[in-house]
């Protein structure tokens, strides 16, 4: 499966007018989440924004500093990445960049392991919605308005009926809801 999963604020949005998303940042319970739920995954496509966000979790030794960092890192750079970029000419860690479409390159992605796939940063997701190719949708609600921004989720032309499979409230009072693309059996 192709997962899309982020923060998001009560109205809707990854980042706030400025860009800035520190309203996210989990607690131990969730961070904690967040490093089993990386731990499933065979693959990331990702955008450069989010690319380069994510590096230092490769990069950066100080990262480290702590037992859920260096678990979080351990698990992260086990990660094959495919970076979409119009601007870079190199990456680094475990990831390369992108040299086909995102449906071309999910599929690959997706036949290069048994576990599920993740694509983050808010264009590539975008596009991926909008060719339905995402198969789950996962978002972290986070106790908070910022009345504009990124959205999580981009403005689109027809129904996309889902099924809600779980929901979990952590201590901080963020909110997990994961949500899977609703298929027609009849066809």
């Amino acid at each position: 499966m192709l997962i899309y999963s982020m923060g998001v604020s009560l109205d809707g949005f990854i980042a706030d007018r400025e860009g800035a998303f520190g309203w996210t940042v989990p607690s131990e319970e969730q961070f904690r989440f967040h490093i089993a739920q990386t731990r499933e995954l065979g693959g990331h496509l990702c955008g450069r924004r989010l690319y380069e966000t994510m590096l230092p979790w490769e990069t950066d030794p100080a990262m480290r500093d702590d037992e859920l960092g260096a678990a979080f890192a351990d698990v992260w750079c086990a990660i094959p990445k495919v970076v979409f970029s119009r601007t870079l000419d190199s990456v680094q860690g475990n990831a390369r960049l992108a040299e086909a479409s995102v449906a071309e390159e999910a599929a690959a992605a997706l036949d290069a392991t048994d576990r599920d796939v993740s694509i983050g940063g808010a264009g590539l997701a975008a596009a991926a919605i909008e060719l339905g190719l995402v198969d789950e949708l996962r978002m972290f609600r986070n106790p908070v308005v910022v009345a504009g921004g990124t959205p999580f989720l981009p403005p689109i032309t027809q129904n996309v009926p889902l099924e809600l499979i779980e929901t979990r409230t952590f201590g901080s009072r963020v909110i997990y809801e994961r949500y899977r693309r609703a298929r027609n059996e009849s066809k």
